[in-house]
């Protein structure tokens, strides 16, 4: 049986929604998304009826949500941003007949487990394929800092969701000591998401600024991220460095927590350091655990390119729950 339905995927920036086909229990086709950007939209109901007008036909009653933020209870609050979702309502306000509701990073672990090698890129560890029996670690660096676990046994997989990005920040050397000791100036508890997100970078390169007595140059993410990347600035450029040897780290401690033979990056900001991440320290953070070393050197790391694996695993995630 060949089905339509709507998938969506809201961050704590953007909503972004399309169109999915489903045939036997598995999503065939996913239709141009269309991006939405929260703060112009009241609520997920105004967004989805933005959606409906772009698309001008009528709307599919089977629907899938990637949520950024813990799914479960009467209420849904994202973590980045003020809309909230009451699933009761969901048939109510949107006349969905069918629903499935994940975390974001939850629908990015389905997106792994259903999509092929095509979908990812080698980023460091042995080249080898993402394995078929056991657990894969997932995460990525975008308005916060999304975990997920994926736990594969041959023919079939489980998806673990987390709030893994709020785990505490642990220094490393003496400047990431003094970092902690600025961040600690403006937030009681200094999260590992503090750092490595779209707003970490800022965090770290006004701490660095602080460090060195200057005055911060740049107070827009967007244009400190461009200056980083490109490496026109060098204190810009040392703060990114920073974002990845601690991106490194966070992702080799998540990898140890939660027994992973393997590990992805995904995230918005996942595919902007994919040409920058190799060049960076991540690999030496990522493999220097003490004692598990070998164990994490063995340890393939890939790069989800797939453009949209939020929309596309929220999706999976319905045809596994409605088949």
């Amino acid at each position: 049986m060949t089905r339509q339905i709507v998938t969506t995927d809201i961050g704590g920036t953007h909503a972004r929604f399309a169109l999915a086909t489903i045939d036997e229990g598995r999503v065939t086709t996913l239709s141009e998304p269309v991006t939405l950007k929260t703060a112009e939209h009241a609520s997920f109901q105004t967004a989805w009826e933005e959606f409906g007008r772009r698309i001008d036909r009528p709307m599919p009653h089977e629907l899938a949500i990637s949520f950024a933020g813990p799914v479960g209870g009467e209420l849904l609050k994202l973590t980045n941003n003020p809309w909230v979702i009451r699933p009761a309502l969901i048939g109510e306000k949107l006349g969905a007949t069918r629903y499935t509701i994940v975390n974001d990073f939850g629908a990015v672990a389905h997106a792994v487990a259903a999509l092929d090698g095509s979908a990812f890129t080698h980023l460091c560890g042995p080249e080898r394929e993402l394995p078929t029996d056991g657990v894969i670690t997932i995460l990525g660096p975008g308005t916060g800092l999304g975990v997920a676990g994926l736990l594969r046994r041959h023919d079939h997989y489980d998806v673990l969701e987390t709030e893994g990005g709020h785990v505490d920040f642990a220094p490393l050397d003496g400047l990431e000591d003094r970092i902690l000791v600025e961040l600690r100036r403006s937030f009681r508890r200094v999260s590992v998401e503090r750092l490595i997100s779209g707003r970490g970078l800022m965090n770290i390169y006004e701490a660095l600024a602080t460090v060195e007595n200057r005055p911060a140059a740049f107070h827009d993410e967007k244009e400190l991220w461009t200056a980083a990347l490109a490496g026109s600035d060098s204190l810009a450029a040392a703060a990114l460095d920073r974002f990845c040897l601690a991106l490194g780290a966070v992702a080799g401690d998540l990898a140890l927590a939660q027994g992973a033979s393997a590990v992805a990056i995904g995230g918005g900001l996942g595919l902007r350091l994919a040409n920058h991440l190799p060049r960076s320290g991540f690999r030496d953070r990522f493999i220097a655990k003490g004692r598990f070393e070998r164990r994490m050197d063995d340890m393939p790391v890939k790069l989800i390119t797939y453009p949209q694996p939020g929309l596309f695993g929220a999706a999976a995630a319905f045809a596994r729950d409605h088949g």
